[in-house]
């Protein structure tokens, strides 16, 4: 079973930044369009950030752009999530997953926790 593995977050003040990575096995990672996602609790997980597979292409959810950056080393096979400026309101647990498996509950991992508060 594909699964991706997140790691990088942590507690941060607000203003502060984390940097966010993804990885699975294989050759997934290179092949792929890669999304971030979060999910706050009593919300639901909403996109964050997409990469294509080549890198060349990016989008990010309103409430992100300017502040987040995603990126991909296809070489490393991983996906990172830049997070500058946090606020509290980021505060969330995040998700990395591809167009491809998402629809599937068992691709996606534990996520990686994002707390920002004083």
């Amino acid at each position: 079973q594909v699964q991706f593995v997140e790691s990088g977050g942590g507690l941060v003040q607000p203003g502060g930044s984390l940097r966010l990575s993804c990885a699975a096995s294989g050759f997934i990672l290179r092949i792929t369009a890669m999304n971030w996602y979060r999910q706050a609790p009593g919300k639901e997980r909403e996109l964050v950030a997409g990469i294509s597979s080549t890198g060349g292409t990016t989008n990010y959810a309103d409430s992100v752009k300017g502040r987040f950056t995603i990126s991909r080393d296809n070489v490393k096979n991983t996906v990172s999530l830049q997070m500058n400026s946090l606020k509290p309101e980021d505060t969330a647990v995040y998700y990395c997953n591809t167009l491809f498996f998402q629809s599937n509950p068992d691709s996606w991992g534990q996520g990686t926790q994002v707390t920002v508060s004083s």
